[in-house]
Formats: structure tokens, C-alpha cells, sequence
């Protein structure tokens, strides 16, 4: 058996993100699979180092509308083949989800809808964790294994926000959102870093309007999960919240396969 280490990552614009590290983070972080969100881009406004970084293939998803959600996911192990959609016009559009099929796994590298623009984007998000979930339950039913993450827009749990009683009416924490959440565990997908560290207060999202970083004032709305089958084969889950360039943190799992 080998350990494949993975990486995720909200950049909040990948193109600000290299002015900021991110290849230099890139190259010395070890992982073999690099899922980033946001990215904000269209891969011709980027720089060729971003696009062809040295040992990894790049896949891009884009949205129709320029400098708007977007991800990517940098490998080693080239995928046998991407898909950039859940074959759903609500949603396709807006570049959000890359699935790529490495044999072993199929894993699904998403930007979840944001409810914060009102109860139409809630509503919206919601609609989206169910589509994914129907996509993802397609793929199981085959026997495919999956590996799930990105920026899931919501805090499932007190534990996982710094003040939860004051933003319960506020989406990223709403009832019906974590509720929603709780569908994906419901599905068997299991939170990696909660499974394997279910006391410890670690978050992956800092509002920057308020410099909540340096007070720790944050949320944990980045996660990896996995299907049942691949418990057993999760050595490490972390947030690395030492990793500065965005306003989100990077996240990672370790599997041995």
C-alpha cells in the first residue's frame, strides 16, 4: 500500500494567490492531489506557471461569468477522465464542480454555493447539497469509493464556529443549512478531520473586514469526506491554519490505498 496525500483549498482568486505563494506552497507541499475553489479565472487569463505547474497536470472548471467561483484540481496521478457538471443547468454554469475519476476513487472537487444573499440563495444552496448528493449516490451505487471536498459553506456544529449562538439566523449556520449538511452523513459520507478529531476547535475561514484571523474568530466551512469504504483507509486529516494567502485555510487527508 502507498499514502496519497491531498490538499484543499478556497484561494479566493488563484490569480491573487500566486502573487501571494501559492506555487511556491504548491511545490513544497507534497501533495499528490490539490483541489482549489475560487478561483476566479479563466485558465487564459493565467500565467503559464499556474496553468503547468512543474509535476502536476492542471483540470479547470470555469464559470460562464469572468472573475466568479471556479476550481481546480492539480495532480500527479493523471484522472482517466474529468467531468466539469452534474449535468444540471441550475448549477453548471457557474464552474463549481470538477469530478475526476482516479481508478481507485472518484473524487468530486466542489465550490458549494454561498446563502448570504438572501433566502433565494439559500434556497439555491440547498438545492445544490441535493443534487450533489443524488450525483454522489449515483457513482456509489456502481461501487465507485469517493473522496468529497471543497468549501461547503456551512458550520455543521457548535463546535465548529467561534460564536455560534450569534449567527444562527446568519447562513452558513442556519438550522435548515446544517440540517442539510446532515443529509451528507445521513448519505454515509463521513467528515474526515471531525471523525478523527471530534473535540478539537479548529476552523478554516476568517472574515478578513474584520481581521477575525488574528483573534481566531473563524468558521470551519472546508472538509474532505470520504465513503464508508475508505474509513479504514484514512491515516490523517488536518486544517492547516498556519497557511496564509486567503481568507480560508488549506485542509488535507492522508489515505493509504
Amino acid at each position: 500500500m502507498a499514502q496519497l496525500k491531498l490538499y484543499s483549498w478556497n484561494v479566493n482568486g488563484i490569480r491573487a494567490a500566486e502573487k501571494k505563494g501559492f506555487l511556491d506552497w504548491l511545490a513544497q507541499c507534497g501533495g499528490d492531489i490539490v483541489a482549489v475553489q475560487e478561483t476566479k479565472a479563466h485558465p487564459d487569463q493565467l500565467s503559464t506557471a499556474l496553468l503547468n505547474p512543474v509535476g502536476y497536470r492542471a483540470d479547470w472548471s470555469s464559470a460562464e461569468k469572468r472573475g466568479y467561483s471556479g476550481v481546480a484540481t492539480y495532480s500527479k496521478p493523471a484522472p482517466v477522465s474529468i467531468k466539469t457538471g452534474f449535468d444540471d443547468a441550475r448549477f453548471d454554469q457557474d464552474g463549481r464542480i470538477l469530478i475526476s475519476d482516479f481508478e481507485r476513487f472518484v473524487l468530486f472537487n466542489v465550490y458549494f454555493p454561498n446563502g448570504g444573499r438572501g433566502p433565494e440563495w439559500v434556497k439555491h444552496k440547498l438545492d445544490f447539497y441535493t443534487r450533489f448528493l443524488e450525483v454522489v449516490a449515483r457513482y456509489a451505487a456502481t461501487g465507485r469509493s469517493v473522496v468529497a471536498t471543497g468549501d461547503v459553506n456551512t458550520a455543521y456544529a457548535e463546535i465548529d464556529l467561534a460564536r455560534p449562538k450569534e449567527n444562527v439566523k446568519h447562513s452558513g449556520f442556519m438550522p435548515e443549512e446544517r440540517v442539510a449538511l446532515g443529509e451528507f452523513f445521513a448519505a454515509g459520507l463521513i467528515d474526515t478531520f471531525r471523525a478523527l478529531h471530534p473535540d478539537e476547535v479548529k476552523y478554516t475561514w476568517w472574515d478578513m473586514v474584520t481581521r477575525a484571523r488574528e483573534r481566531n474568530v473563524g468558521w470551519r466551512l472546508d472538509y474532505f469526506f470520504v465513503s464508508p469504504d475508505l474509513k479504514t483507509r484514512v491515516v490523517d486529516a488536518d486544517v492547516l491554519c498556519d497557511v496564509m494567502g486567503s481568507d480560508h485555510c488549506p485542509i488535507s487527508l492522508t489515505l493509504e490505498l
